[in-house]
Protein backbone atom coordinates (compact mmCIF):
# COMPACT_ATOMS: atom_id res chain seq x y z
CA UNK A 1 0.00 0.00 0.00
CA UNK A 2 1.44 3.63 -1.12
CA UNK A 3 2.54 5.42 2.23
CA UNK A 4 -0.14 7.50 3.45
CA UNK A 5 -0.13 10.83 5.48
CA UNK A 6 2.52 13.01 5.63
CA UNK A 7 4.81 10.82 4.29
CA UNK A 8 2.40 10.18 1.29
CA UNK A 9 2.02 13.92 0.37
CA UNK A 10 5.81 14.61 0.85
CA UNK A 11 6.51 11.36 -1.29
CA UNK A 12 4.25 12.59 -4.20
CA UNK A 13 5.97 15.97 -4.10
CA UNK A 14 9.27 14.13 -4.68
CA UNK A 15 8.00 12.36 -7.83
CA UNK A 16 6.92 15.21 -9.37
CA UNK A 17 10.24 17.10 -8.76
CA UNK A 18 11.96 14.13 -10.08
CA UNK A 19 9.68 14.00 -13.40
CA UNK A 20 11.04 17.35 -14.21
CA UNK A 21 14.33 16.61 -13.90
CA UNK A 22 14.78 12.69 -14.84
CA UNK A 23 15.69 13.29 -18.93
CA UNK A 24 19.19 14.56 -17.02
CA UNK A 25 19.97 11.75 -15.60
CA UNK A 26 22.72 10.99 -18.42
CA UNK A 27 23.67 14.28 -18.23
CA UNK A 28 24.84 13.87 -14.56
CA UNK A 29 25.97 11.06 -14.75
CA UNK A 30 28.42 11.73 -17.03
CA UNK A 31 29.02 14.85 -14.74
CA UNK A 32 29.81 12.46 -11.85
CA UNK A 33 32.15 10.28 -13.70
CA UNK A 34 35.45 12.35 -13.05
CA UNK A 35 34.49 12.97 -9.56
CA UNK A 36 36.89 11.72 -6.58
CA UNK A 37 35.28 9.57 -3.86
CA UNK A 38 33.46 11.06 -1.15
CA UNK A 39 34.44 10.74 2.22
CA UNK A 40 33.06 6.95 3.47
CA UNK A 41 29.82 7.19 5.32
CA UNK A 42 29.51 3.73 7.36
CA UNK A 43 33.00 3.57 8.66
CA UNK A 44 33.02 6.77 10.02
CA UNK A 45 29.71 5.65 12.28
CA UNK A 46 31.38 2.72 13.75
CA UNK A 47 33.01 3.48 17.18
CA UNK A 48 32.92 2.49 21.20
CA UNK A 49 30.51 6.27 21.35
CA UNK A 50 27.55 6.88 19.73
CA UNK A 51 28.33 9.05 16.72
CA UNK A 52 26.10 11.92 15.79
CA UNK A 53 24.67 12.39 12.94
CA UNK A 54 24.52 15.96 12.83
CA UNK A 55 21.10 17.37 10.40
CA UNK A 56 20.75 21.21 8.95
CA UNK A 57 16.94 21.38 9.07
CA UNK A 58 15.21 24.85 8.56
CA UNK A 59 11.50 23.38 9.49
CA UNK A 60 9.43 20.35 9.48
CA UNK A 61 5.89 19.47 8.93
CA UNK A 62 5.95 18.59 13.21
CA UNK A 63 7.54 21.12 14.40
CA UNK A 64 7.17 23.97 12.14
CA UNK A 65 9.42 26.90 11.59
CA UNK A 66 12.71 25.96 13.46
CA UNK A 67 15.38 27.94 12.09
CA UNK A 68 14.58 29.90 9.18
CA UNK A 69 17.69 32.06 8.35
CA UNK A 70 19.84 28.82 9.24
CA UNK A 71 22.84 29.16 7.16
CA UNK A 72 23.64 25.86 6.06
CA UNK A 73 27.37 26.29 5.52
CA UNK A 74 28.44 27.96 8.89
CA UNK A 75 25.80 25.48 11.02
CA UNK A 76 27.47 22.41 9.30
CA UNK A 77 31.10 23.42 10.78
CA UNK A 78 29.55 24.48 13.91
CA UNK A 79 28.66 20.55 14.10
CA UNK A 80 31.78 19.17 13.45
CA UNK A 81 33.66 21.50 16.03
CA UNK A 82 31.21 19.88 18.28
CA UNK A 83 32.43 16.55 17.41
CA UNK A 84 29.92 15.33 14.81
CA UNK A 85 30.81 12.35 12.85
CA UNK A 86 28.79 13.41 9.36
CA UNK A 87 26.05 15.88 8.41
CA UNK A 88 22.43 15.36 7.22
CA UNK A 89 21.14 18.26 5.03
CA UNK A 90 17.59 18.08 4.45
CA UNK A 91 16.71 19.13 0.72
CA UNK A 92 13.09 18.62 0.26
CA UNK A 93 12.19 21.99 -0.29
CA UNK A 94 8.37 22.70 0.75
CA UNK A 95 8.21 21.53 4.53
CA UNK A 96 11.79 21.75 5.35
CA UNK A 97 12.86 24.34 3.76
CA UNK A 98 16.15 22.62 1.92
CA UNK A 99 17.73 22.20 -1.32
CA UNK A 100 20.46 21.00 -3.05
CA UNK A 101 22.16 24.26 -3.04
CA UNK A 102 22.76 24.04 1.10
CA UNK A 103 24.08 20.12 0.10
CA UNK A 104 26.71 21.65 -2.03
CA UNK A 105 27.39 24.42 0.49
CA UNK A 106 27.57 21.93 3.44
CA UNK A 107 29.41 19.10 1.43
CA UNK A 108 32.39 22.56 0.16
CA UNK A 109 32.83 23.38 3.93
CA UNK A 110 33.02 20.37 5.55
CA UNK A 111 35.35 17.10 5.30
CA UNK A 112 33.41 14.62 7.07
CA UNK A 113 30.67 12.54 5.08
CA UNK A 114 27.43 14.38 4.36
CA UNK A 115 23.95 12.59 3.79
CA UNK A 116 21.39 13.97 1.31
CA UNK A 117 18.40 13.63 3.25
CA UNK A 118 15.26 13.75 1.45
CA UNK A 119 12.08 11.63 0.55
CA UNK A 120 13.75 9.97 -2.65
CA UNK A 121 12.32 8.19 -5.46
CA UNK A 122 14.08 7.92 -8.67
CA UNK A 123 17.70 7.23 -9.44
CA UNK A 124 18.60 10.95 -10.61
CA UNK A 125 17.82 11.94 -7.03
CA UNK A 126 20.80 10.32 -6.83
CA UNK A 127 23.44 11.38 -9.12
CA UNK A 128 21.84 15.11 -7.92
CA UNK A 129 23.51 14.25 -4.44
CA UNK A 130 26.86 12.44 -5.81
CA UNK A 131 26.72 15.97 -8.05
CA UNK A 132 26.46 18.04 -5.19
CA UNK A 133 29.17 16.50 -3.13
CA UNK A 134 27.01 13.85 -0.29
CA UNK A 135 28.40 10.68 0.38
CA UNK A 136 25.56 9.17 0.96
CA UNK A 137 21.43 9.62 0.49
CA UNK A 138 18.66 8.26 2.56
CA UNK A 139 15.96 5.62 1.21
CA UNK A 140 12.81 5.21 3.36
CA UNK A 141 11.21 1.46 2.94
CA UNK A 142 7.60 2.81 3.76
CA UNK A 143 7.88 5.12 0.71
CA UNK A 144 9.14 2.74 -1.61
CA UNK A 145 7.64 -0.70 -3.16
CA UNK A 146 9.47 -3.34 -2.72
CA UNK A 147 11.04 -3.23 -6.12
CA UNK A 148 11.85 0.84 -6.30
CA UNK A 149 13.58 -0.09 -3.45
CA UNK A 150 16.04 -2.57 -5.23
CA UNK A 151 15.70 -0.30 -8.01
CA UNK A 152 17.20 1.87 -6.33
CA UNK A 153 19.57 -0.08 -4.03
CA UNK A 154 21.18 -1.40 -7.04
CA UNK A 155 21.68 2.11 -8.78
CA UNK A 156 23.97 2.81 -5.32
CA UNK A 157 26.61 0.50 -6.70
CA UNK A 158 27.30 3.05 -9.63
CA UNK A 159 26.77 6.09 -8.35
CA UNK A 160 29.49 5.47 -5.61
CA UNK A 161 27.17 6.69 -2.98
CA UNK A 162 26.32 4.71 -0.05
CA UNK A 163 22.58 4.93 2.18
CA UNK A 164 21.05 5.10 5.11
CA UNK A 165 18.22 2.85 4.96
CA UNK A 166 15.45 3.69 6.87
CA UNK A 167 12.63 1.67 8.49
CA UNK A 168 10.12 1.47 11.48
CA UNK A 169 9.78 -1.89 12.46
CA UNK A 170 10.31 -5.54 12.10
CA UNK A 171 9.16 -6.02 8.73
CA UNK A 172 10.46 -3.37 7.01
CA UNK A 173 13.57 -4.49 8.45
CA UNK A 174 12.97 -7.67 6.71
CA UNK A 175 12.82 -5.64 3.71
CA UNK A 176 16.22 -3.99 4.02
CA UNK A 177 18.41 -6.46 4.94
CA UNK A 178 16.76 -8.52 1.66
CA UNK A 179 18.26 -5.34 -0.49
CA UNK A 180 21.83 -5.97 1.77
CA UNK A 181 21.21 -2.86 3.42
CA UNK A 182 24.66 -1.70 5.16
CA UNK A 183 23.28 1.13 7.14
CA UNK A 184 19.61 1.18 8.83
CA UNK A 185 18.24 3.39 10.67
CA UNK A 186 15.21 2.88 13.25
CA UNK A 187 12.67 6.24 12.78
CA UNK A 188 11.17 6.75 16.27
CA UNK A 189 8.61 8.91 14.33
CA UNK A 190 5.92 7.46 12.04
CA UNK A 191 6.40 9.89 9.09
CA UNK A 192 2.98 9.02 8.30
CA UNK A 193 0.97 10.33 11.49
CA UNK A 194 4.03 12.44 12.76
CA UNK A 195 3.58 10.86 16.52
CA UNK A 196 6.78 9.85 18.14
CA UNK A 197 7.21 6.06 19.74
CA UNK A 198 10.57 6.61 21.75
CA UNK A 199 10.18 2.95 22.26
CA UNK A 200 10.75 1.80 18.22
CA UNK A 201 14.79 2.32 18.13
CA UNK A 202 15.49 0.27 21.36
CA UNK A 203 13.08 -2.55 20.31
CA UNK A 204 14.07 -3.12 16.55
CA UNK A 205 18.36 -1.91 16.72
CA UNK A 206 19.27 -5.77 18.77
CA UNK A 207 17.44 -7.28 15.44
CA UNK A 208 19.84 -5.30 13.36
CA UNK A 209 22.73 -7.65 12.35
CA UNK A 210 26.01 -6.97 14.02
CA UNK A 211 27.40 -6.47 10.45
CA UNK A 212 25.19 -3.48 9.54
CA UNK A 213 25.38 -0.02 11.42
CA UNK A 214 22.43 0.56 13.33
CA UNK A 215 21.18 4.20 13.82
CA UNK A 216 18.54 5.51 15.99
CA UNK A 217 16.60 8.74 14.60
CA UNK A 218 14.13 11.03 15.93
CA UNK A 219 13.42 12.61 19.05
CA UNK A 220 16.71 12.93 21.08
CA UNK A 221 17.53 16.15 22.42
CA UNK A 222 19.61 14.88 25.44
CA UNK A 223 21.36 12.56 26.51
CA UNK A 224 18.92 10.85 28.60
CA UNK A 225 16.71 10.39 25.25
CA UNK A 226 20.02 8.46 23.70
CA UNK A 227 20.86 6.17 26.05
CA UNK A 228 18.30 3.07 25.82
CA UNK A 229 19.49 3.25 22.07
CA UNK A 230 22.84 3.14 23.30
CA UNK A 231 21.72 0.50 25.65
CA UNK A 232 20.26 -1.31 22.37
CA UNK A 233 23.68 -1.37 20.70
CA UNK A 234 23.14 1.84 18.25
CA UNK A 235 26.50 2.60 16.52
CA UNK A 236 24.63 6.41 15.78
CA UNK A 237 21.84 8.43 16.39
CA UNK A 238 20.46 11.21 14.12
CA UNK A 239 19.49 14.63 15.81
CA UNK A 240 18.21 17.50 14.18
CA UNK A 241 15.84 19.85 15.38
CA UNK A 242 17.00 20.18 18.70
CA UNK A 243 20.61 21.10 17.60
CA UNK A 244 19.24 22.98 14.39
CA UNK A 245 17.17 25.02 16.87
CA UNK A 246 20.24 25.78 19.63
CA UNK A 247 21.64 28.87 19.95
CA UNK A 248 25.47 27.13 20.58
CA UNK A 249 25.14 24.30 18.09
CA UNK A 250 28.44 23.20 18.71
CA UNK A 251 28.31 22.64 22.49
CA UNK A 252 24.58 21.03 21.47
CA UNK A 253 26.68 18.48 19.68
CA UNK A 254 29.57 18.01 21.60
CA UNK A 255 26.74 17.27 24.67
CA UNK A 256 25.28 13.80 22.38
CA UNK A 257 28.59 12.91 20.79
CA UNK A 258 30.88 11.59 23.74
CA UNK A 259 27.67 8.35 25.15
CA UNK A 260 29.39 5.06 25.38
CA UNK A 261 27.28 2.62 23.58
CA UNK A 262 26.55 -1.54 24.38
CA UNK A 263 27.57 -4.04 21.51
CA UNK A 264 24.61 -5.70 19.69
Amino acid sequence: MPPTGTLGELTAASHQRAAIVAARVHELRAAVHDLPPPPPFAQTLRGSTVRVIAEVKRSSPSKGVIALNLDAAAQAAEYVNGGAAAISVLTEPQRFGGSLTDLRDVTRQVTVPVIRKDFLVHPVQLWEARLAGASAVLLIVRALSPELLRELMDAMAETGLEVLVEIRDERELDLALQVNAQVIGVNNRNLESLVIDPSTAPRIIPLIPRYCVAVAESGMRDKGDVLPSALAGADAILVGSAISASHDPATAVRALSSIHRHER
